[in-house]
């Protein structure tokens, strides 16, 4: 394949960068862009660049991993790569959040071919999940590459619709926070009830940790999971009075994930 340009190498871009490595990609198919000196990353063979300015081939792909705030200021380079190639120039991976097809259309040309994608971090440890959905000039194949890239780092769903990608960044791209409120919250809880802190914390953790994993083994739905843990009459069943009724979790979820939602469209803007 043709060289793979990586633009910005922060955390998401880091990690996405270990699992094409993890599975194969040579690392001299791979040139990083990334102008802070600090977190360049250092691998053999790699090509590491402060900036596009400085490559004069064209990549096959170039992943967008810089923070949305920032996409700005790294297009007007690249724009050149949207124009060249046998194949109509580079396919455009971006994974920030708000960005949408309109956007890159409007910064590379009506007829670039990008790829819109909302990881989330788990991808730091290749436990994340990621959406993605394409413009109508990306090929099958083309699509193909950019779900193996993704997959490096987890599972990989794609929709057609993009509008979906508002509540997708509500639901998986802001998930994580949401888990470890939930830490939080019931560590605090324990502590409140005579724990210490430091041991109300470790059980929070291991114990959401733990259920995770049970939750990826299983082949059970969650529903049936809790359903599993919930003895009638029982402490569990208890708690779940409280978290299950009509003011209980439910409603404060989805208040959350209609607010995340609302955002990711005014950041579209």
């Amino acid at each position: 394949m043709g060289k793979l340009l990586l633009v910005g190498c922060g955390k998401m871009g880091g990690a996405m960068l270990e699992g094409w490595l993890a599975r194969g990609l040579a690392a001299s198919d791979v040139v990083v862009a990334e102008p802070a000196e600090a977190i360049r990353p250092k691998k053999p063979g790699l090509r590491v660049v402060a900036s596009s300015a400085e490559l004069s081939e064209t990549p096959e792909i170039v992943v967008l991993a810089v923070k949305p705030q920032s996409m700005d200021s790294v297009l007007p380079d690249l724009k050149r790569f949207a124009d060249q190639g046998p194949n109509g120039g580079s396919v455009f991976l971006s994974i920030a959040a708000g960005k949408t097809l309109g956007y890159f259309a409007g910064h590379l040309g009506k007829s670039a071919k990008v790829v819109r994608s909302m990881p989330n971090t788990p991808a730091a440890v290749r436990q994340g999940i990621s959406v993605a959905t394409a413009a109508a000039g990306v090929s099958a194949a083309e699509q193909k590459r950019c779900h193996e890239l993704l997959e490096a780092v987890g599972q990989v769903l794609w929709v057609d619709d993009e509008a979906l990608m508002d509540p997708v960044t509500a639901l998986s791209g802001s998930g994580p926070a949401y888990v470890f409120l939930l830490v939080e919250a019931m560590a605090a809880a324990g502590a409140k009830l005579g724990l210490t802190p430091e041991m109300a914390m470790q059980l929070a953790r291991a114990t959401v940790a733990g259920s995770g994993e049970l939750l990826k083994q299983s082949t059970e739905p969650a529903a049936q999971l809790r359903v599993n843990v919930t003895s009638p009459g029982g402490t569990t069943a208890e708690a779940l009075k409280v978290l299950m009724a009509a003011d209980g979790i439910q409603p404060v979820f989805d208040k959350a994930l209609s607010a995340a939602s609302r955002r990711s469209k005014e950041l579209a803007g």
